[in-house]
């Protein structure tokens, strides 16, 4: 199957993200999105993000042009029944993904594929809620989604050959490299790094370090780009918490214990970045450690 148009169901950090690739790769984008806010924002930071690619000349002008006119928004889920392919970006709550799909399956072409964004959820279990489980698989990009370039490709137990196909030439014309993963919790890349940024929080938890000296540590010691603590800020700690619950649950295993300090500062509120509070304070001029 060739696919033209792709939807994309949610318009936050992962979605516009998505948006922005699948455009400047030349297809068709549907966004979607709860809220005209959300859907205004998104445009305006993939706007900016594509302006910053052409000021660093990754991109020429022209193409930034030309991308943008490949995006278009609506608050309408059933505007994107006839995408070929659809991407849902949604919030990491498995319910929520769940009545997407089900609320999406009566506006569907027969042929459209649909994956999910999910960074841990069970892929074969999402499916069983659609019409097309065959057709039906998770696609996994990583944060922030113009610049990191794997994408995990995850099948579940019913999907079909032709459809990991079409989703990986979807890949391979982003420019971008598949990684093919088993439907098992966390994939790959959380099913490694979750847990080292769980275990990171433990040893702050249990006083072994400072939130500086961990993230210097693993920065210095072990060329980490970013350190652990600091790399929770960036995805969310509401998300890391998500997974390491999704881990615990699904692996039954005592090592992916969420960390009670994960815990707490979900509760908090304190989600990183996105809050201005984690396990850094990012409301002044620079980052200050909050323990």
């Amino acid at each position: 199957m060739s696919i033209q148009s792709v939807g994309v169901i949610g318009a936050g950090q992962m979605g516009n993200g998505i948006a922005h690739v699948m455009a400047l790769a030349g297809y068709d984008v549907l966004v979607t999105d709860i809220s005209q806010d959300a859907l205004d924002e998104a445009l305006s930071l993939i706007k900016r993000n594509m302006s910053r690619q052409v000021s660093r000349e990754k991109i020429a002008p022209e193409a930034m042009d030309a991308a943008l006119k490949q995006i278009r928004t609506t608050l309408k889920l059933s505007d994107l029944g006839h995408s070929d392919l659809i991407i849902e970006a949604a919030t990491e709550r498995e319910s929520v993904k769940q009545a997407i799909f089900e609320d999406l399956l009566p506006h569907l072409k027969p042929e459209t594929i649909l994956t999910s964004n999910t960074s841990s959820i069970s892929i074969t279990r999402l499916a069983s809620v659609t019409d097309r489980p065959e057709r039906f698989m998770g696609f996994h990009f990583m944060n922030p989604v113009p610049v990191m370039q794997l994408v995990e490709l995850i099948r579940g137990i019913a999907t079909d050959e032709a459809t990991f196909k079409a989703c990986k030439a979807v890949v391979d014309r982003l420019n971008k490299t598949a990684a093919s993963a088993e439907d098992f919790p966390g994939f790959i890349v959380n099913r490694i790094l979750m847990p080292m940024i769980n275990e990171a929080v433990y040893t702050l938890y249990e006083g072994v370090g400072s939130v500086l000296s961990i993230d210097e540590s693993m920065k210095l010691g072990a060329n980490h780009p970013m350190g652990p603590l600091e790399l929770a800020d960036f995805i969310g700690l509401d998300t890391c918490l998500a997974i390491m619950n999704v881990l615990h649950e699904g692996l039954a295993d005592t090592k992916y214990r969420p960390c009670p300090l994960l815990t707490k500062y979900v509760e908090a509120g304190w989600l990183g970045r996105k809050t201005q509070r984690g396990f850094y304070d990012y409301r002044g001029e620079t980052p200050v450690p909050t323990r």
